[in-house]
């Protein structure tokens, strides 16, 4: 086989210069299959440490058996309350013992005294203003308008009206004074005085009735004057325009003598 090796460079023994030529080319072979390479293009090594985290799955076992043994013991309390009354006592003997008890004491009794003593000049302290004082100047004020009215007050009521109304001013005048009575002197039973809130809601009620009665005639009697006076205007000579003129005059005179 070595005589027809033909080798590159000029030999003079083939035999040698094939074994020569064939281990330069075993050894470049095997240094070219193990040439490594200039960049690293494997994966990343893979540590399990960093994936499985075995400190926490310790602490976790370590709580929940924490959690259990907790719950086991729970459990058997309840089981032997159940079973048992148990040991459990609600009764509280402790006395409460303030150290600053007397001091709030002579404060709170400081205050009431000085609330008893507002109250006591209020209500001895008298009005500024006299409420007879006032009525009395109304009614004179009352006669001096009179006095000096072309009319005289309430000159379209007639008779009747006026007694009714004083007759009604004096039943009022009289329910107050009884009102005030009662007010005064307290009644020993509540029936007597549910009686009387009875009796002054009746009063109350006849009155208002009263008024409008009073009312509704008025307005009538005013209203059946307007027509007669329409149907009378045609006919009127000059003596009873002139009579009609004095009687409102005679009624005024009257009026003022009253």
């Amino acid at each position: 086989m070595h005589r027809s090796y033909t080798s590159i460079l000029p030999t003079s023994n083939k035999l040698l210069q094939q074994r020569w030529d064939s281990t330069y080319y075993n050894e470049h072979r095997r240094k070219v299959k193990d040439a490594a390479p200039m960049v690293d293009t494997k994966a990343p090594p893979t540590y399990m440490h960093l994936h499985l985290k075995l400190k926490k799955l310790q602490l976790e076992e370590e709580r929940l058996a924490t959690i259990e043994r907790d719950n086991r013991i729970l459990l058997e309390k309840m089981s032997y309350i159940m079973r048992t009354r148990g040991r459990v006592d609600n009764r509280n003997n402790y006395e409460y013992r303030s150290l600053n008890r007397e001091k709030r004491q002579r404060e709170l009794l400081r205050i009431t005294q000085e609330n008893q003593l507002i109250l006591q000049r209020i209500t001895n302290r008298g009005a500024e203003y006299s409420a007879d004082q006032l009525q009395r100047d109304w009614e004179e004020n009352q006669r001096f308008m009179d006095s000096i009215s072309h009319f005289p007050q309430d000159w379209w009521v007639n008779d009747k009206d006026k007694k009714k109304n004083s007759r009604r001013s004096s039943a009022v005048s009289q329910r107050k004074q009884r009102q005030k009575d009662s007010a005064s002197v307290k009644s020993d039973s509540p029936q007597e005085e549910d009686e009387d809130k009875v009796k002054a809601n009746n009063d109350n009620d006849k009155d208002k009735s009263k008024n409008t009665k009073s009312k509704k005639d008025s307005n009538n009697r005013k209203e059946a004057k307007k027509q007669t006076k329409d149907s009378t205007k045609g006919g009127k000579t000059e003596e009873e325009t002139e009579k009609k003129d004095e009687e409102p005059e005679d009624e005024e005179k009257q009026a003022v003598k009253a």
